[in-house]
C-alpha cells in the first residue's frame, strides 16, 4: 500500500483500476489524467514545508559560516532534476561554481542518456563523497523518488559520517535514504499515472522542493533584496536592463541614473550604496562589515547617519 499526504493509504491496484485502459483514451482525457497527477504532487508538497524550513535554516547557517559547498546527488531523472537546480544557481544568484557540486550516478551524457545500472553502485557513491572531500562545511542533498538508490544512499551516508549536513529529498517516508540523512523532506506522491514513471508526479515534487530549498537558502544568505535577484549575472542585454531597473527601484532613482551608477561602480550592491552616498573604499568597507548583505549594509549606514545627526 502507498501512503498519501492525508495519512491514508492508496494501493497500486486502485490506481491501476482508475487509469486502466489509458492507452485507449482520447488525448484530452490522457492529458487531464496526467495534469491531475501533477496537481496532486504540488498539493502533497504543502505538508513538507516545515521540513524544508528546517533544512533551509540549517543549510544557510552552515554555508554562511565559510566556503562550504552545496552538493546534489541522485540517479536517473532525479539526478538530472538535481543537476538542473544546481546549475541555475550561478547565473541567478552568482553562487560560485566552486561552491557547487553535482553527482549523478554514472555521470550524464545527453547523447546516451542515463546509465541505469549505476544507480545500484553503492561503492561509487561512497567513492564520490571521499574523492570530493565532503566534510563539515558542506550541505549535501540526496534525491531519490523511492529513497532506495544505492548510489545516492551510500553517498549521503559517507557524507554524513564525514560531518556534512545531509538532507534527503524522497517520495517515500520509510526508505534507506530518509534513514541515512540527518534531515528528510518527504513528499508522498502516491502511484504514478504511468506505473513506475517517477519522472511524473514524483519528479514534479522533487523539482518543486529543490526550487523552494535553494531559492530560500539564497534569500537567507543575502543574495536577494526585497524580491530582486540582486546578484544576477548580466550575461545579456535583457539582464543588464533588469539590473538597471533593480538599482532604480532600490535606490529610488531613474533608470538612466541607475545605469550610470552600475557602469561606474559595477554590480547592483555597489551601485546602490554609491547612490546612497558612500564613496570609494567606503562601499567595500560597508559590504565587508555586512558580510556582503546589502540590506544589512544599508541599515548600518542609516543607523550611523541617524546617530551622527542626533549628536550635539
Amino acid at each position: 500500500m502507498i501512503p498519501v499526504a492525508d495519512g491514508t493509504t492508496r494501493g497500486t491496484e486502485e490506481a491501476a483500476g482508475r487509469i486502466q485502459g489509458l492507452d485507449s483514451w482520447p488525448t484530452a482525457e490522457i492529458l487531464e489524467a496526467l495534469w491531475n497527477g501533477q496537481s496532486r504532487a504540488v498539493a502533497a508538497s504543502l505538508s513538507a514545508l516545515p521540513a524544508v524550513q528546517r533544512a533551509v535554516d540549517g543549510a544557510a547557517e552552515r554555508l554562511a559560516a565559510g566556503a562550504g559547498r552545496l552538493v546534489y546527488a541522485g540517479a536517473g531523472s532525479a539526478g538530472m532534476i538535481a543537476a538542473l537546480d544546481a546549475l541555475e544557481l550561478a547565473g541567478t544568484f552568482n553562487w560560485p561554481e566552486a561552491r557547487t557540486a553535482v553527482f549523478v550516478a554514472g555521470g550524464f551524457d545527453l547523447r546516451r542518456g542515463f546509465d541505469g545500472a549505476a544507480e545500484d553502485d553503492a561503492g561509487g557513491g561512497r567513492l564520490a563523497a571521499r574523492e570530493a572531500g565532503l566534510g563539515p562545511a558542506d550541505v549535501v542533498l540526496g534525491i531519490s523518488a523511492s529513497g532506495a538508490s544505492a548510489y545516492t544512499v551510500a553517498l549521503v551516508e559517507e557524507a554524513r559520517a564525514r560531518g556534512a549536513m545531509t538532507i534527503a529529498v524522497a517520495n517515500r517516508s520509510e526508505s534507506l535514504l530518509v534513514r541515512a540523512a540527518a534531515h528528510a523532506v518527504v513528499v508522498v506522491t502516491g502511484a504514478e499515472v504511468i506505473s513506475g514513471s517517477t519522472r511524473l508526479a514524483a519528479g514534479t515534487a522533487q523539482k518543486l522542493v529543490l526550487n523552494l530549498f535553494s531559492t530560500a537558502v539564497m534569500v537567507r544568505l543575502g543574495f536577494v533584496f526585497d524580491n530582486f535577484m540582486i546578484e544576477v549575472r548580466p550575461e545579456n542585454a535583457k539582464l543588464r536592463q533588469r539590473q538597471a531597473g533593480m538599482v532604480a527601484s532600490i535606490a529610488e532613482v531613474d533608470v538612466a541614473t541607475a545605469a550610470d551608477a552600475l557602469a561606474r561602480h559595477g554590480g547592483i550592491k555597489r551601485a546602490v550604496l554609491a547612490l546612497a552616498g558612500l564613496v570609494g573604499g567606503e562601499i567595500d568597507a560597508a559590504l565587508a562589515a555586512a558580510g556582503g548583505n546589502l540590506r544589512v549594509a544599508l541599515d548600518s549606514m542609516r543607523t550611523r547617519r541617524d546617530r551622527e545627526h542626533r549628536a550635539p
